[in-house]
């Protein structure tokens, strides 16, 4: 009968069909609920004994300086609910973001989150100060300050940054240690005792295409560079979300879900003393 309506009408036909069954499914639950024994006054008092089940609520952590949520997103897997804020706009950004100044949001709003992380600018200590004299001198350290503000509020905190940025007494964090195709060094501070797995290049043999300037094959992918397809750029840091430019500002959200085992581990143990 179907073969010779339109197409229109066959869907018609077919949401009609769907709401039969399910008006039928429904009758028959109806019918089987009216032959069910009915409830004994013992057994509705002991369904009203138990307690209403309630969510756990996740600790917050607030991120800043936080480009595009590399560092959240390694955090919201460890269980924490994740707020970002950066001056800069980041459509971006896979959790609740708010642009503006993150020192100032910290000194307004640090008080109603369980962790913070902060991931101040780190180009006056990367690579790209070896292009010359002078490169990088433009850039201004935030981390003294990003500390002191930190150290105002009695959560667990972290920074991150660069090697050669400088932090105190830091454990330094490597993709290979997560098996991720990129080396990726950072450097994380904190007030929490924190741990790192050893690096572990030793399995990061050569079959990546080589940088411009080499012919031998690379051990790595490298990251921030139109020439290699930006699919392959993601997988190595393990994000699947942002564009060519902010991935090259991100570090792997292996890194920070690491991290966030202890910041919650610390906070357990607070709450538990």
């Amino acid at each position: 009968m179907t073969d010779d309506l339109s197409p229109r009408s066959w869907r018609n036909w077919a949401r009609s069909q769907r709401a039969r069954e399910l008006r039928r499914a429904l009758a028959a639950d109806d019918l089987a609920r009216e032959n069910d024994p009915p409830m004994t006054d013992w057994y509705l008092a002991a369904d009203a004994a138990q307690p209403a089940a309630t969510p756990t609520a996740r600790p917050r952590l607030l991120d800043l300086f936080c480009c595009a949520g590399g560092a959240g997103m390694g955090y919201h897997r460890a269980g924490f609910d994740v707020v970002g804020v950066d001056i800069n706009p980041q459509p971006n950004y896979p959790f609740e973001f708010h642009q503006g100044d993150a020192l100032e949001y910290l000194a307004e709003h640090g008080q109603e989150f369980d962790a913070i992380h902060a991931s101040p600018p780190c180009q006056q200590f990367t690579a790209y100060r070896r292009r010359g004299a002078g490169v990088g001198d433009s850039y201004v350290n935030l981390i003294p300050e990003t500390r002191a503000a930190l150290q105002m509020f009695d959560v667990p905190w972290v920074i991150e940054n660069v090697p050669g940025a400088p932090l105190l007494d830091p454990v330094q964090f490597c993709g290979s240690s997560f098996n991720l195709d990129v080396r990726r060094h950072r450097r994380f501070e904190s007030n929490v005792p924190i741990t790192a797995p050893a690096c572990d290049h030793s399995w990061q043999t050569p079959r990546f295409p080589p940088a411009t300037n080499r012919t031998n094959l690379r051990s790595t992918v490298e990251v921030g560079v139109w020439r290699i397809p930006l699919d392959v750029q993601q997988k190595a840091m393990g994000i699947d979300w942002t564009t060519l430019r902010e991935l090259s500002e991100a570090i792997p959200p292996a890194y920070t879900q690491h991290i966030g085992t202890h910041l919650i581990a610390a906070l357990d143990a607070a709450a538990s003393a």
